[in-house]
């Protein structure tokens, strides 16, 4: 596996600095970025693995920089630096895509721990990918198969509708992005439902009970936004 390279965001530069150093320390390679807008152009310019990333930032937040990095790199995973204590602030943050969070103040040992999780994880679903036919759609243990329309979960078929897969396939297209009821609406039926958004609620149901029934949740529901697909924290 190439070195990981990690790009830690936040306005203390003196936390930055000890970050880097210990994340270099772990034989990774380290970048520090000071604002949101810095992190955005670095994530652009030397494709991290992993993002570091305070959620107070000055600016540009840690929401809007997440979302913006994602809009460009999903595959990137992202573990959230907060001082916030509400278990409302920190769910917020895994509902719009984070990986994981860490409350301020932390050691640095439990950053480094929490980080190779994050990093062994997408080492762990690029040699699945490896593993399933050409074009198939593949997050975490959840692949789909166009050619064949089958959907595997951790090895083991989903057996799906015809409307239940093309949601299903629609979600993984857009892995950790927000997707509306109305966006959901026009890509699976592809024709106006005369305001019956409801029809999305059901069917995010459906595929619930057969993709997470009993295994960690893939399908999130992020309260008045809409609806995201990503891989568990393993």
């Amino acid at each position: 596996m190439p070195t990981p390279r990690v790009l830690v965001v936040d306005d203390e530069p003196d936390l930055v600095e000890v970050l880097c150093a210990a994340l270099r320390h772990e034989g990774w390679e380290s970048r520090g970025a000071a604002s949101g807008e810095e992190a955005v152009l670095e994530c652009r310019g030397w494709e991290p693995d992993a993002v570091v990333l305070d959620m107070m930032l000055p600016g540009l937040d840690g929401m809007a920089v997440l979302a913006r990095i994602h809009a460009e790199q999903p595959q990137v995973r992202v573990l959230f630096l907060t001082a916030r204590d509400a278990v409302e602030d920190r769910i917020a943050g895994i509902e719009a895509g984070g990986d994981d969070y860490v409350t301020k103040p932390f050691s640095l040992q439990e950053v480094v721990v929490r980080l190779r999780r994050l990093l062994r994880r997408a080492q762990a679903a690029d040699t699945s990918a490896a593993a399933v036919p050409a074009g198939a759609l593949v997050l975490g243990d959840l692949v789909l198969v166009e050619q064949s329309r089958e959907v595997l979960r951790g090895g083991i078929p989903v057996e799906l509708s015809p409307t239940e897969f093309q949601l299903l396939r629609y979600l993984m297209q857009h892995p950790r992005q927000v997707l509306s009821k109305a966006q959901i609406l026009d890509a699976v039926w592809s024709y106006d439902f005369g305001g019956q958004a409801h029809v999305v609620e059901l069917y995010i149901s459906y595929l619930r009970k057969k993709v997470d029934a009993g295994r960690p949740a893939m399908i999130h529901t992020v309260r008045g936004a809409g609806y995201l697909i990503k891989a568990p924290v393993t």
